[in-house]
């Protein structure tokens, strides 16, 4: 039996941890028999001193193996699905699922809640009145079969050791290692049991890791351990410096997807994000040629309503409205709404997003602590792109809150995060649709992260 101590101790001392080291850490992890002060202890030296690929893929390995693995037995097409590292606004999944499906895909997309400032897409849909997110495996396969795409929340049982280590690093201050960020992610998706991953990973101040070289370390890093455990993946990096879409806030991005998916209204930059996900995904899983035919195919989907016939039986398969209509007309509205005025007339240059998405949290519409609930009525509605002119008490947003002294702080919050300028200076400022920043398709040298 190896000691955690001596597990520790080798980490520390920057040596590479064997494969028996590491299963007996993850062993540790779900059977309780390392203590909170030994895990938190390996996570400190993993932080400080990186692992190399073979450690990190080991890692992800028993991480995935020390629960359920899930099996697809008798599907109609590819197993697949998508990850994003999270952003203000990024509802993509609500479109992507049913749009791969419709495809000729078949996604159980395993979702998570909101951290920090960024929102959470299992959030979202129970803003559907009934919607289940834990349904039993008997009803995940029924719907999967009829919809195609199931979006729903890990349960207790798939990588549990993922659970405990990231409660450790939560209160620890090693939230932000490599290496374990890629084994939390992989490791829940492995045990999904998946065909084939694209990795959206988010680069901005809105972003996880809001600089470029992080992104890329993160998204590097993801693709290869992806594939040293067998499941091919690819990654784009993806801007977040603004509010992905028209909307913020878990009713209305349910409401801004649903419309999206009708044809209502495509805000450009959550169209191409969407796409070119989506079209990378069909690649993978052998349903297109090539790109050019699987943009056809994705776009084809969500413009013939085959997308939204999908969601629709996705979201009446797990317990929601049975039909689109209904759903909007069933969405919590909040009683207090008002506009953002801008301070002064100009061009929107700028704007903090992570700002944006804690004065969201402030609303209510997501957690300070674990077990806050979320008020899935408040958000922001009708922002403005960056780029946009305008003059002085024009609306910037319009905020959804709970009370009037909450919107008069969200509307103090917004125009705080923004930045006006008469002649913006420095970098060209986007065009509607830049939202692409780089793709990474293969997995890049080994190296130690």
């Amino acid at each position: 039996m190896l000691l955690p101590a001596e597990v520790i101790r080798a980490k520390r001392d920057r040596h590479a941890l064997a494969p028996a080291q590491i299963e007996a850490f993850v062993h540790g992890l779900t059977d309780g028999s390392w203590s909170e002060g030994q895990v938190a202890a390996l996570a400190m030296a993993i932080l400080l001193n990186g692992m190399d690929a073979a450690e990190c893929v080991a890692l992800t390995r028993a991480m995935t193996q020390s629960g359920e693995v899930l099996r697809w037995p008798d599907m109609p097409g590819p197993v697949l699905d998508k990850h994003s590292t999270g952003g203000v606004g990024d509802k993509v999944s609500l479109m992507l699922a049913p749009i791969v499906a419709a495809c000729g895909g078949v996604v159980p997309m395993i979702s998570g809640r909101g951290l920090g400032h960024t929102g959470g897409t299992l959030d979202k849909l129970e803003s559907l009145a009934g919607y289940g997110v834990e349904p039993s495996h008997e009803t995940l396969l029924a719907v999967l079969r009829d919809a195609g795409c199931a979006i729903v929340g890990a349960g207790p049982t798939l990588a549990p050791a993922d659970r405990r280590l990231y409660a450790v690093r939560d209160v620890t201050a090693t939230v932000e290692s490599l290496p374990l960020i890629t084994a939390s992610i992989l490791s829940k998706k492995l045990a999904a049991g998946l065909q084939g991953l694209v990795l959206d990973v988010k680069v901005g101040s809105g972003a996880f890791m809001p600089g470029l070289d992080d992104a890329r370390a993160l998204a590097g890093s993801l693709v290869a351990v992806a594939a040293g455990a067998g499941l091919p993946a690819q990654a784009l990096i993806t801007d977040m410096n603004q509010v992905l879409g028209h909307s913020a806030g878990n009713a209305l991005e349910v409401r801004e997807a649903v419309d999206f998916l009708g044809g209502a209204e495509r805000e450009p930059r959550l169209l191409e994000v969407t796409l070119a996900l989506a079209a990378r995904l069909l690649c993978l899983g052998g349903l297109a040629s090539g790109m050019p035919e699987a943009r056809t195919q994705a776009w084809r989907a969500l413009d013939s309503g085959a997308a939204a016939e999908r969601f629709a039986r996705m979201v009446a398969g797990l317990g929601g409205p049975s039909d689109l209509p209904r759903a909007l007309q069933q969405l919590p509205a909040a009683p207090v709404q008002c506009d953002v005025p801008a301070p002064w007339g100009g061009v929107l240059a700028a704007a903090d997003v992570r700002a944006i998405g804690l004065a969201i949290v402030a609303l209510g519409g997501g957690r300070r602590r674990a077990g806050d609930r979320i008020d899935p009525r408040v958000g922001l509605a009708r922002v403005l792109p960056l780029g946009s002119r305008v003059r002085h008490g024009e609306p910037l947003a319009r905020v959804h809150a709970a009370s009037q002294a909450d919107a008069e702080a969200a509307v103090a919050a917004l125009q705080a995060a923004v930045r006006i300028e008469a002649n913006p200076q420095g970098p060209a400022l986007p065009a509607p649709g830049a939202v692409i920043c780089e793709e990474i398709m293969q997995a890049p040298p080994p190296r130690s992260v």
